[in-house]
């Protein structure tokens, strides 16, 4: 079955070059011009992943992510131009899985969709296998981490992750004290030859660790080695 893409943003001539591009790569696509028609429909009858202009009237893609992200954990690609680098960290920090900078390439685009599909499909594969074979969850203090199931809790408290977040902890507390760095939390969270800044994997981390803080305000088990990458401490 063909995945269906939801592609939200106001200037139509993009919409229908960017639905024709993923049709022809064997996507469904849905299209909207409206982010608020676009939340409701999401919610209601969700794709398999959603890209989403952050310049847009009445409702942002910020604000439209953030309204998703009470809902549901849907991957969600960003649009965004060149100079909007504060827009980019915000977009990931409140949860997308990627973004891309106009102008750019549709073969790109299309690259970095099949990417994000990939590892949901991977993460929901091994979710599915590690409930038929009964898998431990990883547990390093207070944190436990659920694979078979997709939850994260720390000391009892359930957090929601999105799956590149998710990727990024299981890769730093499969081995607590390691340090990773950012090109190996890449090759974990994305596990395809594409380009990803190091930026992107900086606000993961800051992500992370303020979901953690929401729980625990006290949270520190993520170390920062400037120069070197990240490590999870296991207090």
């Amino acid at each position: 079955m063909s995945e269906t893409i939801a592609l939200v943003d106001d200037d139509r001539n993009i919409l229908t070059s960017l639905s024709i591009a993923m049709q022809s790569e064997g996507f469904l696509t849905r299209v909207y011009t409206d982010s608020e028609a676009a939340l409701e429909a999401i919610i209601n009858s969700p794709p398999d992943l959603a890209i989403f202009d952050i310049k847009m009237p009445k409702m942002d893609g910020i604000e439209l992510l953030r309204k998703l992200r009470e809902k549901s954990n849907l991957p969600v690609i960003f649009l965004t131009s060149k100079t909007d680098e504060l827009d980019e960290a915000l977009g990931l920090a409140m949860g997308a899985d990627d973004y891309i900078a106009k102008p750019f390439s549709q073969r790109l685009l299309i690259a970095r969709v099949k990417t994000v599909l990939r590892r949901t499909k991977a993460r929901q594969n091994i979710a599915s296998t590690e409930t038929d074979e009964e898998s431990e969850p990883l547990i390093r203090g207070k944190l436990h981490m659920d694979s078979a199931k997709q939850q994260v809790s720390w000391d009892g408290k359930s957090i929601i992750l999105t799956v590149t977040e998710f990727m990024i902890l299981e890769a730093l507390a499969t081995r607590p004290g390691v340090v990773r760095s950012r090109d190996q939390l890449m090759d974990a969270a994305y596990q395809e030859d594409i380009y990803v800044d190091d930026r992107t994997i900086d606000s993961h981390i800051k992500r992370l660790r303020k979901k953690f803080r929401q729980v625990d305000p006290e949270f520190t088990s993520i170390d920062t080695l400037y120069g070197a990458g990240y490590r999870f401490a296991e207090n």
